[in-house]
């Protein structure tokens, strides 16, 4: 039986001034070697969700449980941000250092990793992704697509056990999208990707989840399969590239 890595039990969580709650006694859990897509409109929650299993939000009801702990505060979440790995919606909101090799380095130094060390897996990470020869561009310089790569690099430097994409493929053109395609069907870490793209769904997740009224349910409607693509029976719209 596969390890559970996060549990969400009975999450509950409203915005200053809203009088509905986003998140509304929400249960979900994350197995190891798990790949599960989100997908639910606009101002669903699905961002918010993100950030309330990261502890940048602080629910008002409900239990946090990661790697076999009750999580709560920040000195609970600081462990779990060693161990799960948000790829944020805008890459802006996570690239700050001048140079690409400085920010995909920063995370591994931060874990305690010898500078010379950092840096050689910086770079490893980067050719991985396609991205050789960027160590030295100037990270504000970059393309939205470049932009969005380079911060999954700073994540993927970093070894989590559990990835969360949040529009992984914003901005990414044809041949970026089939490489990171690749990276993630490579990847044996588990994942939770949020994503309007259905053909993408279908390439590196096998089930999808909706968030429906503050809740997750499986949306039985879609039904992902590898040599297809993705049938429209469910509540969700159905795109194609």
């Amino acid at each position: 039986m596969a390890e559970q890595l996060m549990h969400l039990s009975g999450l509950t969580y409203r915005y200053p001034g809203d009088r509905e709650p986003v998140i509304n006694g929400l249960d979900f859990a994350v197995d190891q070697g798990a790949s599960i897509g989100l997908i639910a409109p606009n101002g669903s929650g699905k961002t918010t969700l993100f950030h309330l299993m990261m502890g940048l939000l602080k629910p008002q009801a409900g239990v946090i449980t990661a790697f076999g702990r009750e999580v709560s505060g920040e000195k609970g979440f600081k462990e779990v941000r060693r161990r799960v790995g948000l790829l944020f919606q805008d890459a802006d909101d996570q690239l700050f250092s001048p140079t690409v090799l400085e920010d995909v380095a920063f995370g591994p130094m931060n874990l305690g990793m010898g500078r010379h060390e950092a840096r050689a897996k910086a770079r490893d990470v980067l050719s991985d992704l396609g991205l050789s020869g960027y160590e030295e561009r100037i990270t504000f310089r970059l393309s939205g697509g470049e932009k969005r790569m380079v911060a999954l690099a700073t994540v993927l430097a970093m070894d989590p056990d559990l990835l969360l994409l949040d529009e992984p493929t914003t901005g990414l053109d044809r041949d970026t999208f089939s490489r990171l395609v690749a990276v993630l069907q490579a990847s044996k870490v588990a994942r939770v990707v949020i994503s309007h793209d259905f053909d993408f769904l279908e390439q590196v997740t096998d089930s999808l989840h909706s968030l429906v009224r503050g809740k997750i349910v499986m949306d039985g409607g879609l039904h992902l399969h590898r040599h297809a693509h993705v049938h429209r029976h469910g509540d969700n719209p159905h795109h194609h590239h």
